[in-house]
Order: structure tokens, then C-alpha cells, then sequence
């Protein structure tokens, strides 16, 4: 990365969108960082001026815009759970918080793992409630509005270990993975009584969008590029 990053720049590049399993590395190469990048620990954007690289994350921004806006459910006030402790729930917090979501929770298979997010990242998140542990403890949580599945399982077809008990009547299923169609999770989520599920081609269209505008100054319309990405979920 660091090689392509300085050939690009010294072909007279501005800016670029970085994707697995660079945006670490993209973050550290940064002089300068948002604080959605740094409390992810990534980045997917850069910018370049002079000699400062700037850093951004997009992909929690993304994900919330395709949730309230094209999807049409509004965040403020909602339970929302977060499946994974990894990149994708770091960068997907923040966002979620600023959005004025009632509840954030995070589960993962290493409940350990998922509890010192948590405490890592609640002070950041303007007094919004922030808890982290394993799948077993959400037997204990009331239903949750919106479960999204940050974990990679559904690229290998399998299902995080979530109790249909966590989904609320109604409830938003949301798999980061897109192009899968119907993911074990999704039908999980349907099976549980999930009322919309979606997949995450329209948090990579929106946050492509933000980085398009981050550098151009104008946010282009994803209509388009949404209807030609969307698998069915069947």
C-alpha cells in the first residue's frame, strides 16, 4: 500500500477509497485523522493536500444513511444491536449514536472482546447507553429494533449465534455482507419474526457518495448506481 500510495500521489492523485485489507494500514499512514476513523481504527478514505494525508471512515456514515434514508427508518430513538466486535462495529458506533439511537449493545462470540469496545467507546458517544457481551447475554436485553450483522459469517454461510428472542416485532435485519441475497442471517431474522430485512450494497454506495463529496464538493445521487448493484433478497 504504502508503494501504490506514493506512486499515486506523485502521478498527481487527490484522493482515493481504500478497502480491505488496507484500512489500517491507510489510517496509519495518515498525518491527519476524523474522529470516525480514529475510534475505528481505519480508514476507507484519503486525502491528499500538500504534504498532509488526510483520513477518513465513511462506513458507518454510509450505513446510516442507507438505513434512514433509503431504507426509510429513522434511528433516533431505536434499540439497536450491533453483531461482531471487529472493524465494521467500530466504524458503524459513532455514527449510530449521532443518529439518536435510544440503545446501542454489541455481542460477539468472545464476549471479552465486545465489552472493552464497549467501554472504549462509550465515553464518545454523547451519553447514548453502550453495552458489550457475549450472544448468551442478550437473552437477558429486551427485543432490539434494528440488529445488524457486522461479523463476516455470511461469507461463509453461516449465521451468527443470535436468539430470535433479540429481534423486536417489526425490526430492521441489516447484513453488512451485500450480493448474497437472502444470507443465513437474513433468514434467521425472517424466521424470528424480522419484519424488512436488507443487505449492505447500500452502505457501500452511500459511503462511496461521502468520499465522492469529501473531495469534490458535491454528493452525487446513488439512485442509479443502487439499482444496478441490488441483488434480490431471495
Amino acid at each position: 500500500l504504502a508503494r501504490a500510495l506514493a506512486a499515486f500521489r506523485a502521478a498527481g492523485g487527490q484522493g482515493m477509497n481504500v478497502t480491505l485489507p488496507f484500512k489500517l494500514q491507510a489510517l496509519a499512514a495518515a498525518t491527519q485523522a476524523s474522529d470516525d476513523a480514529r475510534l475505528a481504527g481505519a480508514a476507507n478514505a484519503l486525502r491528499f493536500d500538500g504534504d498532509r494525508i488526510e483520513a477518513r471512515n465513511f462506513d458507518g456514515i454510509g450505513l446510516v444513511r442507507d438505513i434512514e434514508v433509503n431504507l426509510g427508518l429513522p434511528l433516533k430513538g431505536q434499540r439497536v444491536l450491533l453483531l461482531g466486535a471487529g472493524g465494521a462495529t467500530r466504524g458503524a458506533v459513532l455514527p449510530i449514536a449521532r443518529a439518536g439511537a435510544a440503545r446501542i449493545a454489541i455481542a460477539n462470540r468472545t464476549a471479552a472482546k465486545a465489552d472493552e469496545l464497549a467501554h472504549e467507546l462509550a465515553p464518545h458517544l454523547g451519553g447514548v447507553p453502550l453495552a458489550g457481551g457475549g450472544f448468551d447475554a442478550l437473552a437477558g436485553e429486551a427485543p432490539f429494533d434494528v440488529v445488524i450483522n457486522a461479523t463476516s459469517a455470511s461469507l461463509g454461510g453461516e449465521a451468527p449465534a443470535v436468539p430470535p428472542a433479540a429481534f423486536a416485532p417489526g425490526a430492521l435485519a441489516y447484513d453488512m455482507v451485500y450480493g448474497k441475497g437472502l444470507t443465513p442471517f437474513l433468514k434467521l431474522a425472517q424466521a424470528a419474526g424480522a419484519a424488512r430485512v436488507a443487505d449492505g450494497v447500500g452502505m457501500l454506495v452511500e459511503q462511496a457518495a461521502e468520499a465522492f463529496a469529501w473531495w469534490r464538493g458535491v454528493r452525487p445521487d446513488t439512485r442509479e448506481a443502487l439499482t444496478r448493484l441490488t441483488v434480490p433478497l431471495v
